[in-house]
């Protein structure tokens, strides 16, 4: 299957992990450009179409989940009979790995997984999506220990037939509940259930129960007790193992009644004060069961009057007495019949009317101490809190939660619901939203800019390029939003600004230019200027940089680069001396010039000119009668001749050059 492309798009690159019912691979979205997961369908479950269509049906469900903690679905497909889903790619291990390389986590770090799980779970209920397999093989762990729940609506599509073909649902036997193991439907309190064995292994690094086929560890399940895990564990907190033993009681109703209050638990199990409850028993259940009685409500009409008519007896006196038209009146003993009945009769009236008197009372009373809880939900929690407290209620809002949705600090969940009629100083719990799941943000100074984008693949990144000293060319310089600053996984922007390693350019020409002007111009080019030195130029006044090392003005240089420069002092000058003799007792040669002829003169005027580096002066200027040697000094410098010239009365007779060298 290895570089296969489904649908033309998903090219598989490598196998990553597999179980009973498919294979999972690392692959490329090449209309995306991203790395995803693909899980194909096994090939012997491809042809039970009611097994596909469950498998799509379930898969499509899922991909409708929208949460931090809830791996995402981005495609359900079919290529050549290969059945496929495309999901986010978590590079990281399972949990299921993590307990096996760590062992036993600490209790912080295992409460920290849960309520992510957790989390996910509650989205998905909500959503009236049962997860149904939750193990330690469904939990992927990202960067940062961020939770992302897989294989959401999957399970479902696991009939009963898949339990002797798939060891996949042979290995989640040891996960799920009780009502699951004796054949029953799976709920939420389902997957809390299996939840509760996660959190079981985590912080025991054991299972509640094990046994040597399915069978049997599903029989446990339904019958046996589990050795508690402070038993394995001392250092768990009670209000820890507490949640544990909620989570697995074998009667679904005695377990917490959703995701949410199994969060709301995680959320304070930690705190001090409930390190060292008391322990819990099914009988708390119980007694809570049995604190809530319904009772009928009091109607009016149990204190209405209700008259009985009482049959007349037919007396003989009586009767003669209306026969003879008795005209005399009653007799006393019947007067005082009368005034008996009638004393009695008013005596019932001011009893009836005193006791719907009290009716009336005790009904207003109980009127006046009930309130009718307001609607709260989005509201600020300091609005919905003064809301709250104006009807006399007492506000809890300790809980909170992230949301996708609700904003940050605003009511998410109220209980009790809107509309409830509760007696005043009821205490109404306020779940507060979080807002968007925040994670710390990953540092990716000083790698690559591939590296960092993967690690960055769920956040939208801009670059920019900058020269470096020290960081590689390629290599991310600093990031914004900073390493450990909170963010929203999927809407935060990240700048990156990647090295382009040492800035490189052109030497400057320093030469000729005195070594304060040089220190200007290196400073400009972020140069560094090491050693002084000084030397004799020719070329160079005294004061002028006439070299440079190592690198000579044109070559390609970085910031930092470190030059020496050499100062002219000048040419280097050298004196030399020359032995110039005027003969005049003979006609004189070339050495030794004369006046010719072998003429003899008495005085002879004799004038030495001298052009050397100090200029042209004249040496000597003389009359002489005999012949005469003369020492003429002259200054010398490189590549420059000194030119003496000798001439006897006014005529030039002899010149010569000296060299530096000669």
């Amino acid at each position: 299957m290895i570089g296969k492309k489904l649908v033309g798009r998903y090219e598989l690159m490598e196998r990553v992990g597999g179980g009973g019912m498919a294979v999972v691979y690392k692959a490329r979205d090449r209309l995306l450009n991203r790395i995803v997961a693909v899980k194909i369908l096994r090939e012997q479950f491809s042809g039970d179409h009611d097994f596909v269509d469950r498998f799509r049906r379930e898969a499509q469900a899922a991909a409708s989940l929208s949460h931090p903690n809830i791996v995402n679905i981005y495609d359900v497909g079919i290529d050549e009979g290969i059945h496929f889903i495309v999901m986010e790619y978590i590079d990281g291990p399972t949990l299921k790995e993590y307990i096996a390389q760590k062992g036993r986590l600490p209790v912080e770090e295992a409460i920290h997984i849960t309520r992510q799980i957790a989390e996910a779970l509650d989205h998905a209920h909500q959503n009236n999506i049962i997860h149904r397999d939750i193990k330690p093989h469904n939990i992927l762990i990202g960067p940062h220990k961020h939770i992302k729940v897989t294989d959401f609506g999957i399970a479902r599509a696991a009939t009963s037939s898949t339990i002797t073909h798939t060891g996949s649902v042979i290995g989640s036997v040891h996960y799920f509940s009780p009502e699951q193991a004796r054949g029953g439907v799976a709920g939420q309190k389902s997957d809390i259930y299996s939840l509760g064995i996660v959190l079981y292994e985590m912080v025991t690094g054991e299972l509640p129960f094990s046994g040597d086929s399915p069978i049997s560890v599903a029989l446990k399940h339904l019958q046996e007790p589990f050795t508690e895990p402070r038993q394995l564990n001392p250092n768990i907190p009670q209000s820890v193992e507490n949640i544990i033993l909620r989570c697995l009681a074998k009667n679904p109703s005695q377990r917490y009644d959703s995701a949410d209050g199994l969060i709301q638990d995680l959320n304070t199990c930690l705190s001090p004060e409930r390190l060292n409850e008391p322990k819990w028993t099914t009988e708390q259940i119980d007694d809570e069961d049995e604190a809530t009685k319904v009772v009928p409500a009091i109607k009016d009409d149990l204190f209405e009057t209700k008259v009985i008519e009482k049959p007349l007896q037919d007396t003989g006196a009586e009767h003669n007495k209306e026969q003879n038209g008795d005209a005399e009146g009653s007799t006393p003993k019947q007067k005082k019949k009368r005034r008996i009945w009638l004393k009695l009769a008013v005596m019932t009236l001011i009893i009836l009317l005193l006791s719907f008197g009290t009716y009336q009372g005790v009904k207003m009373y109980i009127a006046s101490q009930e309130v009718e809880v307001p609607d709260v939900y989005n509201l600020p929690v300091e609005e919905a809190t003064e809301q709250l407290e104006a009807l006399k209620l007492v506000v809890d809002a300790s809980a909170e939660r992230y949301h996708d949705e609700v904003e940050e600090g605003h009511v998410l969940r109220q209980n009790p619901v809107p509309g409830t009629v509760v007696k005043k100083g009821s205490t109404v719990r306020l779940t507060v939203s979080k807002g968007k799941l925040k994670i710390e943000m990953p540092s990716v100074v000083h790698l690559t800019e591939q590296q960092a984008r993967n690690v960055l693949r769920n956040f939208t990144v801009y670059t920019m390029e900058e020269h470096h000293d020290e960081i590689p060319e390629g290599h991310v310089i600093s990031q914004d939003p900073e390493a450990g600053e909170l963010v929203v996984e999927g809407e935060t922007e990240v700048r990156l600004v990647i090295s382009k390693g040492k800035r490189t350019f052109k030497m400057p020409n320093l030469k000729g230019m005195t070594l304060d002007e040089a220190k200007a111009v290196a400073a400009e080019y972020q140069l560094v200027i090491n050693e002084v030195r000084q030397g004799y130029s020719a070329d160079f006044a005294e004061g002028q940089i006439y070299q440079q090392y190592p690198y000579d003005p044109g070559m390609e240089v970085t910031d930092g680069s470190k030059i020496d420069v050499w100062i002219s002092q000048g040419p280097e000058i050298r004196q030399k001396s020359r032995q110039i003799t005027v003969a005049l007792d003979d006609d004189g040669n070339d050495d030794h010039p004369g006046r010719g002829k072998g003429k003899k003169k008495q005085r002879v005027k004799v004038e030495i000119l001298v052009r050397d580096h100090q200029g042209e002066r004249k040496a000597f200027a003389e009359h002489i009668s005999k012949t005469k040697t003369y020492t003429v000094d002259v200054v010398v410098i490189p590549r420059q001749s000194a030119l003496i010239q000798v001439f006897l009365d006014g005529e030039l007779h002899h010149e010569e050059q000296v060299g530096f060298n000669d």
